[in-house]
């Protein structure tokens, strides 16, 4: 197991180089650069320019940029192009934003997906099955802005609550120090009640092609296992039913959900860009889009990689698990 988790571990790291190397070439194979988003400035002059290329290093041979911004990004001193803030600190305000949306919509996702998905292999092709195999196949072809301006509409129309934003204006409150201000007058269940009111309709967008795609997967890996010679084995020796589906059967089929939980950790980072950008949700979906579109190297260059790293360590994680749940896997 030792030398299995050292092996892993050093591929885990090599890939980890690799992506670096060329997510900073893609970046930096794109046209233009920083220095040309503005005029910065009417005034902004070509020495003015070149001061503001040199202090950020883009004067430099690509192999010396790529050293700097990995150097300046493990010790915490990179800034944005932008606005000159430190870029962790932006990341991190935007992170707490988006790990509520996140924690609800996976949650919503796996909580309905199962369930869904081993009724409906266990009472195939009954009215259950077919109603939601359809209703799957409608939410996997709907896109998600589409259905996001349908529940808008309802909500308007229907309850007149404001929808967009993570909270009403006026309400903010202090999130790890982040927010310090906000009105006083309005208790904390009022402001919970704000909070996750603001929630509901993000996650459910966010949820519902997750758990159509997933609920059919649950369906057909348990298919498969129902189907099996051990499955029927047991039905020989007279085990009860619930045993042999519950027990035997779904601990089998889980087997290939324990590799696409490890994979859930970069949803933490990338978040979704259109669903966060219709309901005006600050989180890291909308800072990425942000960042493409004011050429913030920087913030882009981080949000990839450290999207990298939660991709290398959620899959290192399924591995062990997965050595865990299965010894042959070893060899």
């Amino acid at each position: 197991m030792g030398a299995y988790v050292i092996r892993t571990s050093l591929f885990k790291l090599a890939t980890l180089f690799i992506i670096s190397i060329v997510s900073f070439l893609i970046i930096h194979l794109a046209p233009g650069e920083p220095s040309q988003i503005d005029p910065l400035n009417p005034r902004f002059t070509q020495e003015d320019l070149a001061r503001y290329r040199a202090a950020f290093d883009l004067d430099k041979p690509l192999p010396v940029q790529y050293w700097l911004f990995y150097k300046k990004f493990f010790t915490g001193e990179l800034t944005s192009l932008k606005d000159n803030q430190p870029v962790f600190g932006k990341i991190w305000r935007r992170f707490l934003i988006s790990l509520p949306l996140f924690i609800v919509g996976t949650i919503i996702t796996w909580c309905l997906s199962f369930p869904l998905g081993i009724a409906g292999a266990l009472r195939r092709y009954s009215v259950f099955d077919r109603s939601t195999t359809f209703l799957s196949y409608l939410m996997i072809s709907m896109p998600s802005f589409f259905l996001a301006y349908i529940l808008i509409i309802a909500v308007v129309q229907g309850f007149t609550l404001p929808f967009t934003g993570y909270h009403v204006p006026g309400l903010e409150v202090s999130v790890l120090g982040i927010e310090t201000f906000g009105r006083g007058d309005v208790s904390p269940l009022f402001r919970i009640n704000d909070r996750v009111w603001h929630l509901v309709l993000p996650s459910l967008v966010g949820a519902i092609g997750g758990i159509a795609v997933l609920s059919r997967y649950v369906r057909g890996q348990m298919i498969e296992v129902v189907d099996s010679d051990f499955i029927r084995t047991a039905h020989s020796k007279g085990l009860d039913e619930n045993t042999v589906n519950y027990v035997h059967a779904l601990r089998n089929a889980g087997l290939p959900f324990v590799t696409m939980f490890g994979l859930i950790l970069p949803g933490l980072i990338g978040g979704s860009v259109i669903i966060e950008n219709i309901f005006a949700w600050p989180g890291m979906g909308r800072l990425g889009f942000e960042a493409v579109l004011a050429r913030d190297y920087p913030v882009i260059l981080s949000l990839n990689f450290i999207s990298a790293i939660l991709v290398v360590i959620g899959t290192f994680i399924s591995d062990i698990l997965l050595v865990i749940v299965d010894p042959r896997i070893r060899l």
